[in-house]
């Protein structure tokens, strides 16, 4: 488990992140991106490519490694800068039990 939590103090890095979610991030931004990416896997959202460098959906990691990736057909993306910012705020709202939606 981490020592590090995600407060308040951090919407910064969120806001630099939405800014420019395909960029290098700051220390500060990789640690939160670290804290995201983190901890149980299971019902993780990741994106799935459809077609490479074009088309990508949102999915949910299994329960146990080897069983499929659950697809959410209904969440289709042409641009990964937003289809990226997306599951940050997925994440996010999972991590934290708050959205990011009107807090930025």
């Amino acid at each position: 488990m981490s020592r590090y939590r995600i407060t308040d103090d951090d919407l910064k890095y969120a806001a630099e992140f939405k800014a420019n979610p395909l960029g290098t991030p700051s220390p500060g931004l990789q640690r939160v991106m670290n804290l995201l990416r983190g901890g149980p896997k299971s019902g993780k959202y990741v994106l799935v490519v459809r077609e490479p460098f074009r088309r990508w959906v949102l999915g949910r990691l299994p329960a146990e490694r080897g069983q499929s990736v659950e697809v959410l057909e209904d969440l289709e993306f042409t641009d990964l800068a937003v289809a990226e910012w997306t599951v940050f705020k997925l994440r996010w709202h999972a991590h934290t039990g708050r959205d990011l939606d009107g807090a930025l």
